[in-house]
């Protein structure tokens, strides 16, 4: 064999080791690294391939396939690798865009951070897809974020007039704080503070010191109405054992059932002093007037029937006194008939003048008793 021969045929061989090597090299690359490390390795392997001279043999031949099934294999894994970062990374452009119509801004705010991190985890899908992808991405991010930032813009002014709503109504509360119309005040106090919750937050800390100067004046005003009612009630109690003592007086007089002039004055008396005790709070003041009314009407519709009775008795003996003089006027007509007739039959003018006399002393009496006739009548009659 020719140098020339033998040189070539050593040249071969080294080349062929040289492929040999790659192929073992490209063998033992980690093919579930990041591609974005793995594949500088390959394409370096791939130029160092191609920098080797090509003696068109078939071993050459077979050599390249393994080579080229090798690197065929790493960029399969890297297809697959990259079309499941995309898939993972689509999933995250649905989960954001979904987050972006969320109104629980915090709780969304929290979770979108996450998806970020899931993001930048989730590797690479190679640079043109990525691009495609964060585009999405952020777009259904920022969607997210401008509408939370319209939504704090929007708190903000919600909470600014919260804020001139609640200062008004501490205004109107420190004003009330010193009234003494108790039950108009109450509910004045009560409406208010059905606008302070209609009027909604206006930030913590300040909701908080506003709370504090609100609840202060109404405070005061109920610490003072407390007190009065203290008063009030213990002038009602006062109030109420005087009437109890009323009752009392009104009920032993109308057990006793002597109905004398002094017992009506006395009970009437009663219903003055009622009258200028004054009121004793209202469950009490029924109670209590109920049984005084009791007795007091148990008292006067004895008197009625008291007087009923003393009338009727009156009435019996008035009309006993009319039939007698009735009689008795009967009798002296009589009587005055007889002396009239008698009086023709004297012979005696002494006689005659003493008749005269007895009859005109008849007829006087007659007319005295149809006086009194006649009184008993109008006095009936009344």
């Amino acid at each position: 064999m020719a140098f020339d021969e033998m040189e070539e045929v050593r040249d071969l061989d080294e080349d062929i080791r040289r492929r040999e090597a790659l192929i073992e090299e490209a063998k033992s690359l980690d093919l579930d690294q990041d591609w974005s490390t793995a594949a500088p390795a390959v394409l370096k392997l791939r130029k160092k391939w191609r920098q080797i001279p090509y003696w068109e043999s078939a071993y050459e031949d077979k050599l390249a396939e393994e080579f080229d099934a090798v690197i065929d294999t790493f960029y399969a894994k890297r297809k697959e690798g990259l079309e499941s970062i995309q898939k993972i990374k689509q999933d995250l452009i649905r989960q954001a865009e979904k987050l972006a119509e969320s109104n629980d801004f915090n709780r969304a705010a929290e979770e979108m951070n996450e998806l970020m991190s899931q993001w930048k985890a989730a590797g690479s899908a190679g640079k043109q897809t990525d691009d495609q992808l964060w585009e999405a991405f952020s777009r259904a991010r920022q969607t997210f974020f401008d509408r939370r930032h319209q939504n704090w813009e929007e708190r903000q002014a919600k909470n600014a007039n919260s804020r001139q709503i609640k200062q008004q109504l501490i205004q109107q509360a420190e004003a009330l704080a010193d009234s003494e119309e108790w039950n108009k005040t109450s509910e004045k106090l009560r409406k208010m503070m059905e606008e302070w919750k209609a009027a909604g937050f206006s930030g913590k800390q300040t909701d908080d010191q506003l709370w504090e100067a609100f609840n202060q004046a109404r405070q005061k005003f109920y610490d003072r109405r407390a007190q009065a009612y203290d008063r009030i009630h213990a002038e009602q109690e006062e109030k109420a054992a005087k009437k109890q003592a009323l009752v009392d007086q009104a009920v032993a007089i109308a057990e006793k059932e002597e109905y004398s002039k002094e017992n009506t004055e006395l009970m009437k008396q009663l219903n003055r002093s009622w009258k200028e005790i004054g009121f004793c709070g209202k469950e009490k003041e029924d109670q209590l007037w109920a049984s005084f009314r009791t007795a007091a009407d148990r008292y006067f519709d004895g008197l009625k029937e008291w007087n009923d009775r003393r009338h009727t008795e009156w009435l019996q003996r008035m009309q006993e006194n009319r039939s007698r003089k009735m009689d008795l006027i009967q009798k002296q007509q009589r009587q005055l008939r007889w002396m009239e007739n008698e009086i023709k039959t004297l012979l005696s003018q002494s006689a005659v003048d003493d008749m005269e006399e007895q009859i005109e002393d008849k007829k006087k009496f007659i007319q005295q008793l149809e006086e009194e006739l006649a009184e008993l009548d109008r006095r009936i009659s009344q």
